[in-house]
């Protein structure tokens, strides 16, 4: 490469990321090394000066017209180099190599790699993203109508919208049980409030997602925890809880449950139905990943319609920003009351998420967003099952989270403390344990890192602690 050709790439950085790229034509080798050994010239070259804040990875890859994953896989390259480190919630920089040769020449670590927030992949393929944002450039023609007061519950578009997505899950719901809220935890605070009063009892897996136990606090509920197995809530044990006490209802995360993974098989459903109806339990159905599974058995919902509320969040299939949910009442005349009272406390959900997931669903993009969930999430979870010991975590090869049994000698504490020593965020089971000891367990969620390269980066420390003793962790991570 030349110099003249050196001169004519852009770089500069005035109030912001350095406008910096590169010719791919001129270094004649794969694309994610030619960027790498850009980097590597121009810094020698000072072109790029310690502390320059580089271009984001997709920016980069939006300039160069190339997939988001190559030039990840560039600066990762460039990482490993040790010519630049990623700074939690700043961006990309040039290292300053006077320091780190004070330093013993140590290279900088790979970024922090955030295992702790449980959404979904974040979809980087260029043709749907440019077909998401065209959504929002479309919506924008209409912004007089989606910045004034709605109806509560959606117009009839969004709600067509709705029983749309629900009918993809086995669901065919009558328009008037039907309503549209503001997210999972509004929903849930409204049937919570509509089904309880303070003191009463609400059944729970022991091990639960743990908003239904800040909403049971919040709303001075006795949450009662139930045995579980592999396989969920074991229905003989929900039997005898209700002989002891009196359950208002019984919460149910039955498909690919946060945290265990466990997905509830049609025998067991239908046999904590019998017990639902022998003693008069409503059942609340959060069927937060119903469209992640390709072949979900039957939702409460079908089964038992006359006795489930059922929650259909589009935070775990759509994109954890897109905070609405579908709620379905046993009745119209159920539905009535709770609306009143959702809408009290929420007055409505917002119209440009509601217009935005309207459009999605009816266009076909919602169901090209799920596809690439699927696809994704599965390519991470072979991640996963290279590298991680097997007999060490329970997943679901649909899901985007892991839970991790410790083996012995580890503590949950002490395993999420090493974790953050080396950059790794994990979730310990403490805020999912609703009753006893939690079990020295931990969650991991392959959906908040960015990439499959910075999965596999932090998986691979991760390993190394699971099969070595917690004494020599601080050696591995």
């Amino acid at each position: 490469m030349t110099a003249a050709d050196r001169d004519g790439r852009a770089c500069s950085q005035v109030g912001g990321p350095a406008r910096w790229t590169l010719d791919l034509k001129l270094w004649g080798k794969p694309h994610y090394l030619a960027i790498a050994d850009a980097l590597t010239e121009d810094i020698r070259t000072g072109r790029l000066p310690p502390g320059t804040r580089l271009p984001t990875q997709r920016a980069l890859a939006e300039t160069l017209n190339l997939n988001f994953t190559t030039v990840s896989r560039g600066y990762v390259e460039a990482h490993k180099r040790g010519l630049i480190e990623g700074r939690v919630g700043q961006g990309t920089f040039v290292v300053d190599q006077a320091l780190a040769a004070r330093t013993n020449g140590a290279a900088p670590r790979v970024g922090p790699v955030d295992f702790t927030m449980n959404l979904p992949p974040e979809p980087d393929a260029p043709a749907l993203r440019a077909r998401m944002q065209a959504t929002f450039a479309e919506l924008s023609g209409d912004l007089g109508n989606l910045l004034r007061y709605q109806g509560f519950g959606g117009t009839e578009e969004d709600k067509q919208a709705a029983l749309r997505w629900l009918k993809g899950r086995g669901i065919d719901a009558a328009q008037e049980r039907l309503l549209i809220c503001p997210g999972t935890h509004s929903a849930l605070v409204g049937v919570l409030g509509q089904i309880a009063r303070p003191g009463d009892t609400i059944c729970a897996e022991r091990i639960t997602y743990p908003g239904i136990r800040a909403l049971a606090a919040h709303l001075g509920l006795r949450l009662v925890d139930l045995p579980m197995d592999r396989h969920g809530v074991d229905p003989d044990a929900f039997a005898a809880v209700c002989t002891k006490v009196t359950p208002k209802a019984i919460y149910l995360n039955p498909l690919l449950q946060n945290p265990t993974t466990a997905t509830l098989p049609r025998a067991r459903r239908e046999a904590i139905i019998a017990v639902a109806r022998r003693y008069a339990v409503t059942i609340i159905e959060d069927d937060a990943y119903a469209h992640i599974c390709p072949a979900p058995p039957q939702s409460f919902a079908e089964l038992a319609p006359e006795i489930t509320y059922y929650v259909a969040g589009l935070a775990k299939c759509l994109g954890a920003g897109l905070r609405l949910a579908f709620l379905v009442a046993p009745s119209a005349r159920s539905a009535l009351p709770l609306g009143g009272a959702l809408r009290a406390a929420t007055v409505m959900a917002s119209p440009i998420s509601t217009a935005l997931a309207t459009r999605w669903i009816m266009d076909g993009t919602a169901d090209a967003i799920v596809d690439f969930v699927r696809r994704e999430s599965s390519a991470r979870q072979r991640i996963a099952a290279s590298l991680l010991p097997a007999a060490s975590y329970t997943a679901d090869p649909n899901g985007f989270h892991v839970w991790i049994t410790l083996p012995e000698g580890w503590t949950r504490s002490a395993f999420a403390s090493q974790g953050r020593s080396a950059g790794l965020g994990v979730v310990g089971s403490d805020p999912f344990c609703v009753a006893g000891t939690p079990p020295e367990a931990v969650r991991l969620c392959l959906g908040g890192p960015s990439t499959r390269q910075q999965i596999t980066h932090g998986l691979e420390m991760l390993a190394h602690a699971l099969e070595g003793s917690p004494a020599l962790a601080s050696t591995y991570i």
